[in-house]
């Protein structure tokens, strides 16, 4: 990847009880070989654990920032990884969510993965957008005024913010690109 980031920082939502590691690490490399500053951000400024298939422990990582010493101004972009348990973690976490609300009200780019799209129908911004998750999403993408599609990435640059979504760890590299390409835009 070329340096089409340089001195833009991504800001990287995950929960301290736990994200997909795959999800974190895959794109957080893209942004650094794109020139890019990934910035861990999660409820508390603590350790945060990662997982394999959403059960297996693996490696541990130490936020970077509380969400509640950030905003959106911050930030040029915002990725949300997936894995169950931390989109379904942060969604109970207010700050979190309104961190995401913030990133849309900015018109900043918002890359999420797999179950990471949970976040943006808890923040109630899907109305009108086109995006993919994990299959079990639909339902909740389309009540909540988006419609969905399986695709390996999707990008909707419609009103508004855009938004980079795919499906799971297999599409990481199409992922990757694509919301590296949206930050780049951005």
């Amino acid at each position: 990847m070329s340096t089409t980031l340089t001195g833009k920082k991504i800001a990287f939502l995950v929960a301290n009880s736990g994200v997909e590691q795959v999800e974190l690490t895959t794109p957080w490399q893209a942004v650094e070989d794109a020139g890019g500053v990934p910035v861990l951000v999660a409820p508390e400024k603590d350790t945060v654990q990662a997982f394999t298939n959403d059960v297996e422990k693996a490696d541990t990582f130490e936020a970077d920032h509380a969400v509640s010493e950030v905003s959106a101004a911050d930030f040029d972009g915002l990725v949300l990884p997936g894995g169950t348990t931390n989109p379904d973690a942060l969604r109970l976490d207010d700050g979190a969510v309104d961190l995401v609300k913030q990133f849309v009200a900015a018109g900043k780019p918002v890359a999420a993965i797999c179950h990471g799209p949970w976040m943006l129908v808890e923040a109630g911004v899907l109305q009108g957008k086109t995006l993919t998750s994990w299959p079990s999403l639909r339902t909740d993408i389309r009540n909540a005024g988006g419609t969905w599609r399986d695709v390996e990435a999707s990008t909707c640059p419609a009103e508004g913010f855009t938004l980079v979504t795919s499906r799971n760890p297999d599409d990481l590299p199409a992922f990757s690109s694509a919301a590296v390409a949206a930050f780049a835009g951005a």
